[in-house]
């Protein structure tokens, strides 16, 4: 049966409690957790904090699966920046981050942050790769320590012009030669491939890690045009036993209506995908 969780920062000035019981009482049993909804940087949080936010989820049952918009609202980090000390910082905040995501009790870093990665002006696509492993590679040993992925997301070209798709991502990894540098997938993203989503599903099921549900729309699955059970029968003939996270960016629905549509809307579609 696949595992749900959902993205914490849909929830927008509700607690850790009160994220954790609407959402237990739905069906999901993880959240992923946007590192800003704790604070500006995570470097502010104390132990005891740290403590008491996964005790928040703890005592209903939810598991904090992870962080992702790793580097949203940050000051002065850039995955794929020509300046030697900003990507220094970087690395190390990353590394920082894979620690915090232990403590919490979780063991995936989804690295997207559109606007904290591109090709400037005056650069190739070679020069800004090098930068990138340049950054990533001082995770690698922090990685392996706390046993926590780094799953390397890659976003359609109207985000970011870095890591369009699931193959150059794959790729950038690969060079990174760790078993802790992985693939994320996000069907928002997947959308603007040329490749089918259930065959992008598929083809690179080896080196995916952790799955993003949600809709070219920006809003939750279900409620956009993306049909979702050739996604599960992907998903099913792969046996991919990973989490299935909601993520999305338009909360104009609210956050309840959203969570539970969505995960309505899923199960009826693994249902059917189970039945095809």
């Amino acid at each position: 049966m696949t595992k749900y969780a959902i993205c914490n920062e849909l929830f927008e000035n509700w607690t850790a409690q009160q994220i954790a019981r609407c959402i237990a009482s739905l069906g999901y049993t993880g959240v992923e957790i946007a590192p800003f909804t704790l604070a500006a940087v995570l470097d502010t949080l104390t132990p005891s904090q740290i403590v008491q936010h996964k005790l928040d989820y703890d005592r209903e049952g939810i598991q904090i699966i992870g962080l992702h918009w790793l580097l949203a609202q940050t000051e002065g980090m850039n995955l794929t920046s020509p300046d030697n000390d900003i990507r220094k910082k970087t690395g190390s905040y990353l590394a920082q981050l894979a620690r915090y995501c232990r403590a919490l009790g979780g063991d995936i870093l989804v690295l997207g942050s559109p606007k904290q990665r591109s090709i400037p002006p005056g650069f190739n696509k070679e020069q800004i790769d090098q930068f990138a492993l340049d950054t990533l590679e001082k995770t690698l040993k922090v990685l392996e320590q706390e046993q926590v992925y780094l799953c390397l997301e890659p976003l359609g070209p109207m985000e970011t012009n870095y890591l369009n798709t699931a193959a150059e991502a794959v790729q950038l990894a690969q060079r990174l030669n760790s078993p802790f540098v992985q693939l994320h997938l996000d069907v928002k993203a997947m959308s603007t491939e040329k490749t089918p989503i259930p065959e992008l599903i598929q083809q690179f099921a080896p080196q995916m890690k952790h799955f993003h549900a949600n809709d070219p729309n920006r809003r939750g699955p279900g409620m956009g045009e993306v049909d979702f059970v050739p996604i599960f029968q992907s998903l099913e003939k792969v046996h991919y036993s990973g989490w299935v996270s909601v993520e999305v960016f338009d909360y104009s629905d609210g956050a309840e209506v959203i969570a539970k549509k969505s995960i309505e809307y899923m199960k009826r579609c693994e249902a059917k995908a189970k039945n095809i």
